[in-house]
Order: structure tokens, then sequence, then C-alpha cells
């Protein structure tokens, strides 16, 4: 090699800039590092997450003592924002009261018609949602138990009842065994919950000028359908079919007629209801046989329960019970351990008529624009006034209550829930959480190349 190559070569060496092969290890290093907290952290978040979804997948064994301490609540409140489903985990449980309504948040973003459940034993709220208005305790029934909720189909044209299972969160399809049939309402419940009277809408003529209707009883399993009545469609007031405690007879009212059946359709009696007088609701036949009327003073809004013989339809003996004024019309629930009948009052809204006093008024009565709020009322024997059980918000229009809450005679001091419910919690979590993920993957080439300048900025 000679002195001018030896020189050259030198010179080249020097042109060439040092590689900072401490300082690149080191940057190796802590970004290893770095990656390894943020894996660390991930996954810590992804625990955080999967604990807080966990009680939402995971099904529960089936408390055999659900229920036992039910209880009516003295007050209910709407849903909180965000509520929980009926059929959500973790499940909700047997029931105490369902409720529907006009308020804000019965109607939703996206959503209408929607129903609210409150736990049996505590003030745990869910939700359910129809597609469109329908009353509860007229078109949407509570058990007897309070575990299941029988529903019409909402927005189909298929003749349908969905039964609600509180407990699994499965919800059993009733199709309809009517020909024709465009819609099916549930209307009672039997005591035992194994079997339901359901009323079908069928068309009388193709372009559906007209309407009639078919009263059934149905097994749960949808493999027993046994026809009660088949006539004309006319008005709905309140609840029209009563079944007897051990389930033995059935009455339902059609137009000014009340019917007496057996559970496999056959017709015991059958008697015409006196003016001013209506079947007066689910709970309507007394422990002692007899069947109940709800009855007003005629040009008031005066209303009183009477019983009535269900052979013949004659008054027995009075009933000692105070009567309920300035409300639409009440609505019998059943009675309580103490002899006491409790009732639903609907309280008027100011614009609505003060009484509704022709045929084809009648269903108007508890229709929600004539509606401003409802109470739960108990006419205890020999009281001078009703008592109030339970009140609600105004906009709650229409509620249930369950019979095993009814004959327990508990009510509890009701703390309902505020702010915002679970739903809202897990969307808003689970949306920060994945915008978060598509926000630093989309900027990880410039985040690394800043985290990489920072470290060598450092070293130097």
């Amino acid at each position: 090699m000679t002195a001018r190559l030896r020189e050259t070569l030198h010179a080249a060496a020097a042109d060439v800039p040092a590689y900072p092969v401490y300082e690149r290890a080191l940057a190796t290093a802590r970004r290893s590092r770095r990656r390894a907290v943020l894996a660390t952290v991930a996954a810590l978040v992804l625990v955080a997450l999967t604990g807080a979804v966990l009680p939402l997948t995971r099904t529960p064994a089936v408390d055999p003592a659900a229920g036992a301490d039910a209880a009516l609540p003295d007050r209910i409140a709407l849903p909180p924002l965000g509520a929980l489903h009926a059929t959500d985990r973790p499940r909700l449980g047997p029931a105490s009261v369902i409720f529907s309504g006009q308020a804000a948040r019965l109607q939703g973003w996206d959503e209408d018609g929607i129903v609210g459940v409150v736990s049996a034993d505590s003030d745990r709220y869910r939700t359910f949602s129809m597609g469109y208005e329908a009353p509860v305790g007229e078109q949407v029934i509570l058990s007897p138990d309070g575990r299941y909720v029988a529903r019409p189909a909402g927005l189909s044209e298929d003749g349908r009842v969905d039964i609600i299972d509180l407990v699994t969160g499965r919800t059993r399809q009733l199709h309809s065994k009517v020909a024709d049939s465009v819609g099916t309402t549930p209307r009672a419940w039997s005591p035992d919950g194994r079997q339901l009277v359901v009323d079908d809408t069928v068309p009388t003529d193709p372009m559906r000028s007209s309407y009639r209707r078919v009263l059934s009883i149905v097994t749960l399993d949808g493999e027993r359908w046994t026809q009660l009545a088949d006539g004309g469609q006319q008005p709905i007031f309140g609840a029209p079919v009563a079944f007897a405690p051990q389930g033995a007879r059935v009455a339902y009212q059609i137009g000014r007629v009340v019917t007496v059946a057996d559970p496999d359709g056959r017709t015991v009696s059958s008697f015409e209801l006196p003016a001013e007088s209506w079947l007066a609701g689910k709970g309507a036949w007394a422990t002692d046989g007899t069947l109940t009327l709800i009855s007003r003073k005629a040009g008031t809004t005066d209303w009183s329960l009477r019983r009535v013989d269900p052979g013949t339809g004659r008054d027995t003996a009075p009933l000692p019970l105070p009567g309920v004024t300035g409300v639409t019309t009440i609505r019998l629930l059943g009675w309580g351990p103490d002899g006491s009948a409790l009732v639903v009052a609907y309280q008027p809204e100011p614009l609505s008529p003060d009484r509704f006093d022709q045929p084809l008024e009648l269903d108007q009565r508890t229709a929600y624009p004539n509606v401003r709020s409802v109470r739960v009322l108990a006419l205890t024997p020999d009281a001078t006034a009703p008592r109030t059980l339970m009140t609600a918000p105004e906009q709650i229009l229409a509620v249930d209550v369950a019979d095993s809450v009814i004959s327990a005679g508990r009510t509890r001091a009701a703390n309902p829930p505020g702010g915002v419910g679970g739903r809202f919690w897990f969307w808003t979590i689970l949306i920060t959480v994945v915008t978060a993920g598509i926000v630093v993957y989309r900027s990880r080439s410039r985040l690394a190349l800043w985290l990489d300048d920072r470290r060598v900025r450092r070293a130097r």
C-alpha cells in the first residue's frame, strides 16, 4: 500500500460519521421497556374491562328464595338513562311492578313504548322496548309471581305473544293458532302462571275496514288453544278478563255482557251488566267466589266497588270500602291479606274530559292523552278514605303489580336509582377504549419517531 493510498483511506474514514453504538443500544432498551410497560397497561385495562363486563355475561344460579321478600315500593321513578335491559345480565329476577307512559325516558332516542321493570325486593330498574305505545296492565301484563312479562309482538304483522323470563333472560314466542290473525294481545294470567288469555284481532274483509275479536285460553307451551269467544270488535275498557283464585273459572266482558267459563271454554253463566258498571279488573274474583265490579255514580267522577253473584249478576252484600273520586277510572289489582282492595287510580289531565259517557269513549278512560299520572291505592274495610300505597311521577300512565306482592301485603320505602345505568357506562367505556386504540394505532409511526427523537436528544 502506497503512502498516498493510505492517506486517502484515512481521509475517507475520517469523513464517515461515527455510529452511536451506546446511544442506540440505550434507546433500543428504553423502547423495549416502554413497549413492555404499554403491554402491561393494556393487559391491566383488559383485566379491568373483563371484571366490569363479566357480571353482564355470567348467568347466576337461580335463588330458590327469590321473591320471598317481595314488597310494593312506596314510589317508583323513571328508569335511569342507559338502564340495563330486562334480558341483560346479571338477571333481574322476579319483578314487583312494571310501568309505562309518555315521559321522555319512556320514549328514548330511537325507541318508543319503553316499559320499566322494578325488582321484587330492591330498587333495581330494567327496561324493554315495545316499539309503540302499549299500556301495561292492559296489553303488557306481569305474571302472578312476577317472573314473566307477556307482551304483544310489537309492530310485527304476526299474531304472536312474547313471554319474557326475568330470571333466565330468555324470550319465548307463542304464535297464534287463530287463522288470519293480525295481532295477538295478552289479557290475563292464570293464578299458577301456566296459562294466558289472549285476544286475537282478525280482519273481516280484505280491506280491513272492520275486525272481529277472538278470545282464547293458551298454555305457555303453545300446544293448547281453547276458544272462549268470537265476536265483533268493541271498545275495550281496562282489563276485561279475570281468573278465579284457583283457576277453575275465568270471567270476561265483551260489550255489556260478562261471561263466566271453565278452563275448557264451556260457558258456566252469563249476565248483562247494569248501567255504569264494568268488570273490575284482573283482581275481580273475591276469595268467597263472588265477582267484583267497578261502578260510577252517574254524572260524577265518584267510583266504588260492588260485588255480584257470578251466576246471576245480582248484588250480594255491600262492600264496606271507601270510594275514589276525581279520577277517570280505577282498576282492581287484587286483595290484600287484611281484606283491602288494591286499585290503580288514573289521575286525569287538566284538559281531559271530566267524564266519558258515550259507549265509544269507554276505552278512552285510560288512554295516555287523558291521564296525567297513576297511583296505587288501598281501599281498606271501614276506612273513611283510600290510603296511598305507591306514587309515580307525572307521565307514568299505567302500572301492573305482581299478584304475589299484593297477597304478601308488604310495602317498602323505596329509593329509586338516579344518574345513569349500566348500559351507559358499558358503552362509554367501550367507545372510549376503542377510540383510544384506533388513535394510537393510526399514529404509531409518528409516535415511535417522536419517542426515538426524544431519547436521542436526551442521550446527547
